[in-house]
C-alpha cells in the first residue's frame, strides 16, 4: 500500500520516524512518501520535503512567510496527486496539515490523523473542519479523549504517547559511549532553546545571561536536528557553554537540571525525570494575539496533563535573566527536586505504557486494507 506522511517539525520527524517502522512491520510492501526530517529518513522511504524548510512560528512570522507556505501547499497537492497515496497520515502541524486535508477530502483520499490538532487550546472552530475531513483521529494525551467525545461528540481513539515507549527504551540502556561534552564533575544544566532558528535566537541570550551565577555547573545547549553546528557557535564562546548535537535525550539522560523552551520538549525532559523550568517569549504582537486567543492556565504539556503546576513556568516579560537565574537555584535544591520527580512518577502513570506507533500503525494498516 502507499502511504503519504506529513509532519512539520522536529517532534513530528521523531513520532514520524517510530511510525514508519511500524508501518514497515504491519506492512511490508508499504511504500513510504513523506515530508519530514532526518529521523524519518532513516526509518525507509522518500523524503520529499524537510522541516527545516517550513517551520514558521507565531502569528507575525507565518504571515511575512505567508507566499512561501502557500507554495508548499501548492507542491504538496500536486506530489499527492503524483504519488496517489492509499492514506495521507497527518502529524501534528495543523495550520499546513489541515488545508490539505480539505482539499485531500474532496479529492476522495482517505485522511488519518496522528497528534491531533490542539483545538482544547485555541481555535475550537477547527472541529467542524476535523468532522468533515478527517476519517480517524489518534489522540496522544489521555484528557483529549474525553474532550472531543463528550464535548464534540466525535470518535477518537487514544492510543498513548509515543515518547513513552521511546523514552523506556533508551532509559534501560547503558550508554556505550559517553559525548565528550557530558565528561565532567560539574552538575549538568540542559538548555533546550527551541528547535527553530527564530525562537533559539529569542531564548538562548536569556538562558546564557545567567551562567557566570554557577560557576559549579556545565551548561550544554541541545542543538535542534535540522540545524547546521556552524550557526550555533555564536553561543559557544563561554567556557562553561557547550553543545551536543542531535542527541537532546542522551542529554537529558546526563542532566541535572533543565531551561526549557515550552512545547514538546517539556514533556520529554519530564520523562527523563529532570526537574525543570519552562520558558517561553515571542514578539509582542505574537504575544499580545496569542493572549487573546488562547485560554489555558498552562503552556507545558507537564502542567496541562496535570492540570496543576509541576514546573515553574516563566512568560513574556516575566520571562528575565533574574527570575531564571533564581528559578534555577531552587531547582537545585534537594527538597524540591523530590517533590518534582513525585510529579513525574505520576504524570507517567497518566500517560500510560501503550506503544503509540504500533497502535496507529495496525489501525491504519486494517483500515485500508
Amino acid at each position: 500500500m502507499k502511504y503519504y506522511v506529513i509532519a512539520g517539525e522536529a517532534s513530528g520527524d521523531l513520532h514520524g520516524s517510530n511510525l514508519i517502522h511500524a508501518l514497515h512491520e504491519e506492512d511490508k510492501n508499504a511504500n513510504i512518501r513523506f515530508w519530514g526530517g532526518d529521523k524519518m529518513d532513516e526509518a525507509g522511504g522518500t523524503l520529499v520535503k524537510h522541516y527545516r524548510d517550513l517551520a514558521f512560528m507565531g502569528f507575525w512570522e507565518v504571515f511575512v512567510n505567508l507566499r512561501t507556505i502557500l507554495k508548499n501547499i501548492r507542491f504538496c497537492k500536486q506530489d499527492i496527486l503524483a504519488f496517489q497515496p492509499d492514506v495521507i497520515i497527518y502529524i501534528d502541524y495543523p495550520g499546513f496539515n489541515m488545508r490539505i486535508a480539505e482539499w485531500a477530502k474532496n479529492k476522495g483520499f482517505k485522511n488519518h490523523y496522528y497528534i491531533s490538532p490542539q483545538i482544547w487550546a485555541w481555535k475550537e472552530n477547527r472541529i467542524k473542519n476535523i468532522k468533515r475531513d478527517i476519517d480517524a483521529l489518534y489522540v496522544i494525551l489521555p484528557f483529549e479523549k474525553k474532550y472531543f467525545s463528550q464535548k464534540h461528540q466525535y470518535d477518537v481513539t487514544f492510543v498513548g504517547h509515543p515518547l513513552i515507549p521511546v523514552i523506556q527504551k533508551e532509559l534501560a540502556l547503558n550508554d556505550k559511549e559517553v559525548p565528550e561534552s557530558l565528561h565532567t564533575n560539574k552538575q549538568i544544566i540542559a538548555l533546550l532553546p527551541g528547535s527553530r532558528k527564530q525562537e533559539i535566537r529569542k531564548m538562548m541570550p536569556l538562558f546564557l545571561s545567567i551562567i557566570q551565577n554557577f560557576p559549579n555547573q556545565q551548561f550544554v545547549i541541545a542543538g535542534a536536528p535540522g540545524i547546521s553546528p556552524d550557526w550555533y557557535e555564536q553561543f559557544t564562546i563561554n567556557p562553561s557553554v557547550s553543545i551536543l548535537h542531535n542527541q537532546t535525550h542522551t542529554l537529558l539522560k546526563h542532566s541535572h537540571a533543565a531551561i526549557v523552551t515550552s512545547g514538546t520538549a517539556t514533556l520529554e525532559t519530564a520523562l527523563f525525570k529532570v526537574p525543570q523550568m519552562v520558558c517561553y517569549r515571542s514578539s509582542r504582537l505574537s504575544y499580545a494575539i496569542a493572549k487573546r486567543i488562547i485560554k489555558l492556565a498552562h503552556i507545558s504539556l507537564v502542567n496541562l496533563i496535570m492540570n496543576k503546576t509541576v514546573v515553574k513556568e516563566l512568560i513574556q516579560d516575566n520571562c528575565t535573566s533574574a527570575n531564571i537565574s533564581s528559578e534555577l537555584m531552587q531547582l537545585l535544591m534537594e527538597e524540591n527536586r523530590s517533590k518534582i520527580k513525585k510529579e513525574y512518577n505520576q504524570l507517567e502513570k497518566i500517560l500510560g505504557r501503550k506503544n503509540a506507533s504500533k497502535q496507529v500503525a495496525l489501525l491504519i494498516t486494517k483500515a485500508i486494507m
